[in-house]
């Protein structure tokens, strides 16, 4: 009777981790996949030569891989998070750094810039929409010789693509800056893991 009852307990935990192995890799799997689908977990490889479309990419992906990860598994504590009632949040910001993403993307497709209901995204969906936006606007711009056909345009108003340097591109990392104070002090700061220098993550 006690070897039986020892048989069963040990086919119990046996079952047991068994369950904790499916769950953990189901969990890393929708992770991974969840991670697949947004660009900018790494920096792109660099270009094999300078031009002005490959530094101009370079400098978007540098944008990407920092809102990548400042914006990266924020939890609702964080996205309400701000230091006074002046300042603006955690989501705030990151909706101010789509707004920009979409000026510069929208220079890139040669598109008039017009206001975009977010209204109904998720947080989710905003960061997606960002990291998106910012890599067909460097993949544009990695194959082009002549990046100031790249306007930034206001109706009939067309201003040059130097104004996209100083301007958006420019904004939206300081943003990013300050996206990852905020988290910190949310209590929720970037991985250690992360190399801005190299533009990479370590497993």
């Amino acid at each position: 009777m006690l070897k039986k009852l020892e048989i069963n307990i040990i086919a119990m935990k046996h079952l047991l981790v068994s369950i904790v192995l499916i769950f953990s890799f189901t969990i890393g799997s929708a992770q991974d996949s969840k991670d697949a689908e947004v660009p900018y977990r790494e920096v792109p490889k660099y270009a094999d030569e300078f031009t002005s479309g490959t530094v101009a990419a370079r400098l978007i992906d540098g944008l990407g891989f920092r809102f990548y990860w400042a914006s990266e598994g924020l939890e609702e504590k964080d996205l309400q998070y701000k230091p006074n009632e002046e300042a603006r949040s955690s989501l705030e910001t990151i909706d101010h750094i789509l707004d920009l993403s979409y000026m510069i993307v929208n220079s890139t497709l040669k598109k008039n810039n017009e206001r975009v209901d977010k209204s109904g995204l998720s947080y989710e969906e905003k960061r997606k929409q960002t990291l998106m936006n910012l890599k067909t606007a460097a993949d544009i711009l990695r194959t082009s010789d002549d990046i100031s056909q790249y306007k930034i345009i206001f109706g009939s108003n067309e201003i040059p693509f130097w104004n996209q340097i100083n301007g958006p591109i420019a904004d939206a990392i300081w943003h990013c800056g300050q996206l990852a104070t905020l988290r910190r002090s949310s209590g929720n700061p970037i991985s250690s893991k992360v190399s801005f220098f190299n533009g990479t993550v370590k497993d």
